[in-house]
């Protein structure tokens, strides 16, 4: 796989999201505890990143860092859907499939208030990992299972942690995906090799919280958001309308103190009106395909 540093270059399509709006805006909340690295399910070591940095040796169990995970589904996870309702607002939940195999009720009531389900992988890792094609595929094959079963709806989107393999991007086209979203490189949804890439971030992230150079009070990620969808909403205003991620966890942005930036970041999206399109990943999928011609395509 050659890297591309060119892209679309001086020539960006414009692309026209629904209602006219300047910028579609995709919220995202990554549903991974339960299958973070961990003894306790088997796995040889613990996950290390956490609210601090993980100090049990390796091989021992670490039911520390299984607690501040854990938060985010018994916690975290209704405060993220009570507030989503309340300002009618639809997400997409990055699930890992081990996460939604060991709490399929949880995963079904996303899925009931009408929020999309993506494939996550099965555990929370780089699929750069992966020693073989066929390793990979057998772990999103299971992920996939997983999220349909307890959804009822296969996903149609794919993201993992950190880097891709080489086969991913022509796995998730094999096996019907409408998107993949592991890029980092782009504000503006692209075709490779077939398949439509919506580009991710991890700038507008609440990870930046587990950082040393990111945010330490909710009102700095609020300020970066509204910095982040101001600068677009303008840039589509000059003609070249893009796409707005902004990553959440269940685990960091389901805190108490750190929610105060969820409730910043809706609200800021909610005064500036028909200027965004907040959509779940697979809505600006499925109106990405109608729109933005494949290479060698004319526009429709």
């Amino acid at each position: 796989m050659r890297r591309d540093l060119v892209g679309y270059g001086f020539a960006p399509p414009r692309i026209a999201w629904p209602g006219d709006a300047r910028l579609a805006v995709s919220i995202v909340v990554n549903y991974e505890e339960g299958a973070e690295m961990a003894v306790e399910a088997g796995d040889a070591e613990n996950e290390r990143i956490g609210e601090v940095i993980s100090i049990v040796p390796p091989g021992r169990r670490d039911i520390g860092q299984e607690q501040i995970f854990g938060y985010g589904l018994r916690a975290g996870l209704p405060r993220f859907l009570e507030a989503f309702d309340r300002y009618g607002v639809k997400a997409s939940f990055f699930m890992c499939g081990r996460a939604v195999e060991r709490t399929p009720a949880l995963a079904a009531e996303v899925a009931r208030r009408g929020h999309e389900a993506a494939n996550h992988g099965w555990v929370w890792r780089p699929h750069a990992d992966y020693a073989t094609e066929a390793e990979e595929e057998a772990g999103l094959l299971r992920a996939g299972a997983a999220i349909e079963a307890a959804t009822g709806a296969r996903p149609v989107g794919f993201f993992c942690r950190g880097s891709a393999s080489p086969w991913t991007r022509l796995l998730l086209a094999k096996h019907g995906y409408l998107y993949d979203s592991n890029a980092f490189d782009d504000d503006l949804p692209y075709w490779d090799a077939g398949m439509l890439v919506l580009p991710y971030a991890l700038d507008c992230n609440d990870m930046k919280f587990f950082h040393p150079n990111g945010f330490v009070l909710p009102d700095q990620f609020v300020a970066y958001a509204e910095s982040a969808m101001d600068q677009l909403i303008e840039e589509g205003e000059r003609g070249v309308p893009k796409l707005l991620n902004i990553g959440l966890h269940l685990r960091i942005c389901g805190r108490p103190a750190r929610f105060r930036a969820v409730e910043g970041i809706l609200r800021a999206l909610k005064s500036r009106g028909d200027a965004v399109w907040v959509a779940r990943r697979r809505d600006i999928a499925e109106h990405l395909h109608k729109v933005l011609p494949k290479p060698g395509e004319s526009a429709p």
